[in-house]
């Protein structure tokens, strides 16, 4: 049996993750492609006027899959172990896609104000048929894997901080930061103009708990996860020499129009230079070359 994962939207919330579970269940994976021109015109075509950009590339792995698989994986996520709310657009997903497409669909209910992350796996694994032992054995595995890709990520982070090379730290989304089609390959295009670019994602936060505990309380509460996971890890690179921070936003992104206030707001107090990049289907690379050459400029 084959299971297809979307390579978008909600893959990366758990990019390592899923993978690994469902192979070690005894089931072949089958990813959609790197995001492309032909997928972006496929999820544009079905998608509504209103949805944000990132939907829209979703929709496009989506329907690559179509017919190459005999389930494709679509999560429903609605809140984290913090019981903190996923993007509302997350909630919907699994309906629409039931429109969209005529490939059966995988889905379960991610939701850990209501119960723990292992018992939805538990539902998960009864209905491709595997046992709680089965489920168990795949999720340790997992997480073990996420573990590790967690700790080498900490590693290169600390290899990048200690760089020479002015450090610019890019704040999105991980479906922005990864994805080079979406974000016209930004981390490339940095590094060419002799910058260090460090994604938000991959800067950890130690003692976590006791080091929230101890900061200012004048920031807002968010109830996206999202939201205060960002805000937190921008604290925490504050605490390095950090030379600029770019922004990366879809166009359309409910969410993102509220957080990029307080995103601003953060870095200015911190007299560092701060850039915003709205992006969606027509965003054109000479353009954004010259903003970003302009605002490396303004770094030095």
């Amino acid at each position: 049996m084959i299971i297809g994962i979307p390579r978008a939207l909600i893959y990366w919330k758990r990019p390592y993750f899923w993978e690994n579970f469902f192979e070690s269940l005894g089931f072949e994976v089958l990813f959609s492609p790197k995001t492309n021109k032909e997928i972006i015109e496929k999820g544009v075509k079905v998608a509504d006027p209103e949805t944000c950009f990132s939907n829209k590339v979703y929709w496009g792995h989506l329907l690559w899959l179509e017919g190459k698989v005999d389930y494709i994986f679509v999560p429903r996520l609605k809140a984290n172990q913090e019981k903190l709310e996923y993007c509302p657009k997350f909630f919907g997903i699994p309906d629409l896609t039931k429109i969209l497409v005529k490939t059966s669909i995988l889905t379960e209910t991610f939701d850990e104000r209501k119960e723990k992350l292992e018992k939805t796996l538990e539902r998960l694994g009864k209905k491709l048929k595997r046992d709680k032992a089965e489920v168990k054995r795949a999720r340790e595995i997992a997480f073990l894997k996420e573990k590790e890709i967690a700790e080498k990520e900490k590693q290169e982070f600390f290899k990048k901080i200690q760089s020479k090379k002015p450090k610019i730290v890019l704040v999105s989304h991980p479906y922005n930061l990864y994805d080079d089609y979406v974000n016209l390959r930004m981390k490339e295009k940095l590094e060419k103009l002799g910058t260090e670019p460090i994604f938000i994602d991959e800067v950890p936060l130690q003692n976590q708990k006791s080091k929230i505990k101890n900061q200012k309380d004048d920031g807002p509460k968010f109830h996206w996860e999202f939201g205060k996971e960002i805000m937190e890890k921008i604290s925490a690179v504050l605490n390095y020499k950090i030379t600029g921070a770019i922004e990366i936003s879809s166009f359309q992104c409910g969410c993102d129009a509220v957080l990029k206030e307080f995103v601003e707001k953060k870095f200015k107090e911190n007299k560092i230079p701060f850039l915003y990049l709205l992006i969606d289907e027509h965003t054109g690379e000479a353009g954004l070359q010259t903003r970003l050459e302009a605002f490396i400029d303004t770094c030095a």
